[in-house]
């Protein structure tokens, strides 16, 4: 387990993580962020998008609750917890996504992940904390997730 704690100045710091993320996880990567409203996890979203090469708009699922995107180097697959309870969460079996049972392999994305009952056994965590006009962001890397070298950011 590797641990890394990330100053983000602005808005755009929080999109370049999340660009050099997408530029550099495989498919099969699995991302459970946590964070306050406002924290800046959908916007890390939409930086990881941009560097998958995904030329659609990245827009929070908090009512489709998942959002596929395909036309990426690898697929991205986001989800939003937010209005769900870890009962609802728990009947929507989503570990078919990072299991890759009934959907190509690619980049799991998970905001409000605090209402998974069942985690993979291998992610990237993500904990955003708004600090006044910046952001701080915690990495740690769970089980053998190994797809990034946290040292580099």
């Amino acid at each position: 387990m590797t641990e890394i704690s990330l100053f983000l100045a602005n808005l755009e710091a929080t999109q370049r993580l999340g660009r050099l993320l997408g530029q550099t996880l495989p498919a099969g990567s699995v991302l459970l962020l946590e964070g306050d409203l406002g924290s800046g996890k959908t916007s890390l979203i939409q930086g990881l998008g941009q560097g998958l090469g995904i030329a659609d708009a990245i827009v929070s699922p908090t009512f489709t609750l998942i959002n596929e995107y395909h036309d990426g180097r690898v697929p991205l697959y986001h989800l939003d917890l937010y209005r769900l309870n870890p009962q609802q969460v728990d009947e929507l079996y989503l570990e078919t996504y990072w299991q890759g049972i009934e959907v190509p392999p690619g980049i799991v994305a998970i905001e409000w992940s605090e209402r998974l009952v069942h985690r993979p056994f291998d992610y990237l965590f993500i904990g955003l904390h708004q600090q006044e006009e910046a952001r701080q962001a915690i990495l740690e890397t769970v089980g053998n997730f190994q797809a990034l070298d946290l040292e580099q950011l």
